[in-house]
């Protein structure tokens, strides 16, 4: 298994500034290759504390390219419906360029309504403008003098620079969350797989239909997947705990907060029982992510046997997306846990 680290802004002005914030992620990221973590990643989000200081994930990457000069640099994920597939190719080959060939890109369909509104989007366009956009950003990176007609954007021999250093492009992941289609759609197109275990328990049956999916659309190999977890490692148990778990309640708080017009009676026929998803999380502790393998919390004798036994339950998986300084946890207290985590725990489970 590799290790990655994530960066998941889940802060706002009251809380730290984006220079400082951002600060903190460019310090730890510079961290990444003598810890032994292979990648480093961060999402796109808007107009609220939940995601919003990384409105451009391309932006922070080409940054942290700088600090790392081995981990690969991962969106965790581009979001197509809110810009335009020609935009996103371009930032893609710059990003490729800057880091010298370390780029890979995550897309995802968003989920957050508020920004749908932000952006005067609906929520019932959200499936047609992503399998149009990454399709368009697709063909953008691998063909050049593209000529495409779309429902959405349109374009006559458009030529994307620069061209990707990566041939023919660099590697397309898609996030799911706990839709089965989600995870179909992407094995059926041969992508990578970035998800997210926070509902806990069917995470095992997702992946084997992606896996699935993959192997009857005759694709090679089994594909990756991607689990991205909340960790947080301290010599001792109770103290890891004791540390972790207000920043990460609050994260999870700050979640559901961010989602609440889905408990509102906001529907759509592309998100059928996110209400349901909602109420779920709504529910969730620092505790019981624990319990469902959403969070590695602990001495680096325990996490090795958290991360054990969950990579068993789901079948495997080849990559851990660790999220490290979640929420206001003090930058001091996330280094010491990513440091002692790249000492003690990656050496005992990195093949």
């Amino acid at each position: 298994m590799e290790f990655g680290i994530q960066f998941f802004p889940d802060v706002g002005p009251e809380t730290k500034s984006g220079a400082e914030y951002w600060g903190d992620c460019l310090h730890l990221s510079g961290l990444a290759d003598a810890c032994g973590f292979t990648n480093i990643r961060t999402v796109e989000h808007y107009g609220q504390s939940y995601g919003g200081y990384s409105p451009n994930p391309h932006v922070f990457l080409s940054a942290a390219a700088m600090r790392s000069k081995k981990a690969r640099l991962v969106t965790g994920a581009v979001l197509p419906i809110f810009n335009n597939p020609l935009k996103i190719a371009g930032e893609i080959g710059m990003l490729d360029a800057i880091s010298d060939g370390r780029m890979e890109c995550g897309f995802a369909r968003a989920f957050l309504p508020i920004e749908f509104e932000i952006f005067g989007r609906s929520l019932d366009e959200s499936k047609a403008r992503f399998t149009e956009g990454m399709e368009q950003v697709r063909r953008f990176l691998e063909e050049e003098n593209v000529t495409m007609e779309g429902e959405f954007n349109s374009y006559a021999g458009v030529t994307s620079l620069p061209r990707p250093t990566q041939q023919p492009r660099p590697p397309i992941w898609i996030a799911a969350l706990i839709t089965p289609e989600s995870f179909t759609n992407a094995g059926r197109l041969g992508y990578d797989l970035m998800a997210i275990p926070l509902p806990g328990g069917v995470m095992n049956e997702l992946i084997a239909l992606y896996r699935e999916a993959r192997a009857e659309a005759g694709h090679e190999g089994p594909g990756r997947v991607m689990l991205a977890h909340h960790m947080f490692c301290h010599e001792d148990d109770a103290k890891a705990l004791e540390i972790a778990r207000g920043a990460l309640d609050r994260y999870l708080k700050s979640l559901v907060d961010a989602s609440s017009s889905w408990l509102d009676g906001r529907s759509s026929k592309d998100y059928p029982g996110y209400d349901k998803i909602i109420a779920m999380l709504a529910k969730e502790t620092t505790e019981s992510q624990m319990e469902k393998g959403g969070a590695f919390i602990g001495s680096p004798g325990r996490l090795i046997d958290q991360i054990a036994q969950y990579e068993e339950a789901t079948g495997g998986f080849e990559i851990a997306s660790l999220q490290i300084n979640f929420n206001d946890l003090p930058l001091q207290e996330a280094e010491r846990s990513m440091r002692l985590f790249g000492e003690k725990v990656i050496p005992k489970l990195s093949v």
